[in-house]
């Protein structure tokens, strides 16, 4: 048996001596919202023990005072009640529990990855005069792109900011839902397809650090990291610099073609980007014969296109806007009504009023006067009261 136990720990030996290259960095992070991140562990922990530290030691108190050889410990059969006993057990946990309450409300609000900065780190406010940098982010299969916009730039899988300026990420992916993290800058943020997430945080200390993806995302999500550069102002300038002398062009072809799945793709720098290329990969519009999502929502806010829309849109008449008390609201549009198998063109839906449409191809909203709503679809007026 001393032999076993002999090989068994020097079977262990090496696997302990590689925790010691662990970089703990969530608890040694280099921007103030991940600081403020940490102390909050911090605090729940400390909260959180104070029941539990009590507990464990009353449990292993109790365990060894009523033993079994233990003929000293009173016996009392016939005890069922302790009011003194009852207020510590419910109070002190309830006492905890509205503490960590008022905690998780307070920092919810507080660092709201949302909300603007308003300080560099716990010693110092944020200047009124700083204007905070602006960074684009793409989430792709299994890479990062990185839009400077007010450099003109982009990057694949490496960015870089300036020390003590604040930093405003806007956040977006190409295709499945993906997570932005660095843990030493800030709490991780979900990257989602035809949308727009932020974040909004500060490096305080020069250096480098690891970016990833926290959300898996299929093949090669163990190889989606980046770098996140901390630099000086001189530093974050000659970086500009470096990747304007790339003399690359990120255009919308080649983005689509980057927008491809690729494993460990290397550091790529763009001299310059398509304008609005950004704006295109959130509203899912890069191909030339797409129509963007803002475009396509601007649309249906006008009342649709389409059959539906170009044949059957309508407005509130003013006699049924003073009964709905909206006289001075803004003039909406309506899909009045909708095709049917019978009505494939949804114009019989409206009587004889619907050969006076335009034809086919052309917005009866646009180019002939709308008819009442009370005449065409009632339940439109329903719908909006």
């Amino acid at each position: 048996m001393p032999l076993i136990n002999t090989i068994r720990g020097l079977i262990l030996l090496p696997a302990i001596t590689l925790l010691t290259g662990c970089n703990a960095v969530l608890l040694s992070p280099s921007g103030d919202i991940a600081v403020q991140q940490r102390n909050l562990i911090y605090i729940s922990t400390a909260l959180m023990l104070l029941i539990i530290v009590p507990v464990i030691a009353l449990t292993l108190f109790f365990a060894w005072r009523y033993r079994a050889s233990n003929k000293d410990a009173p016996y009392s059969p016939d005890w069922d009640h302790s009011t003194v006993l009852e207020l510590v057990i419910w109070s002190a946990p309830l006492l905890i529990i509205i503490a960590l309450g008022a905690i998780t409300w307070v920092s919810t609000h507080a660092l709201d990855p949302y909300r603007p900065l308003e300080r560099i780190d716990a010693k110092r406010s944020l200047p009124t005069n700083v204007k905070p940098l602006t960074v684009e982010v793409v989430a792709l299969d299994w890479k990062w792109l990185f839009f400077y916009p007010e450099h003109g730039i982009a990057t694949v899988n490496e960015m870089a900011a300036p020390v003590d300026r604040p930093i405003q990420f806007k956040i977006t992916a190409s295709t499945v839902m993906n997570s932005f993290f660095v843990p030493a800058l800030a709490g991780q943020i979900y990257a989602m397809p035809g949308m727009e997430t932020k974040l909004h945080a500060v490096i305080n200390k020069p250096g480098e650090y690891e970016g990833l993806s926290a959300n898996y995302s299929g093949a090669g999500f163990s190889g989606m990291r980046f770098r996140f550069h901390g630099l000086d102002e001189q530093g974050f300038e000659q970086w500009i610099a470096k990747a304007k002398a790339s003399g690359q062009t990120l255009t919308r072809e080649d983005y689509l073609k980057l927008e491809q799945p690729s494993e460990r793709e290397p550091v790529r720098y763009y001299a310059s980007v398509d304008k609005g290329l950004y704006d295109k990969i959130l509203n899912r519009c890069v191909e030339a014969n797409r129509m963007c999502m803002n475009e396509m929502m601007a649309i249906d806010e006008q009342g649709g296109q389409g059959k539906p829309g170009a044949f059957n849109v309508a407005t509130l008449d003013p006699a049924t806007r003073a009964r709905l008390g909206l006289q001075d609201a803004p003039v909406r549009s309506y899909v009045g009504g909708m095709c049917t198998v019978a009505d494939p063109d949804g114009s019989g839906a409206f009587g004889p009023a619907a050969s006076t449409f335009a034809p086919a191809g052309e917005s009866a909203a646009v180019t002939l006067p709308q008819l009442p709503l009370t005449q065409r679809a009632v339940a439109g007026v329903d719908q909006h009261a």
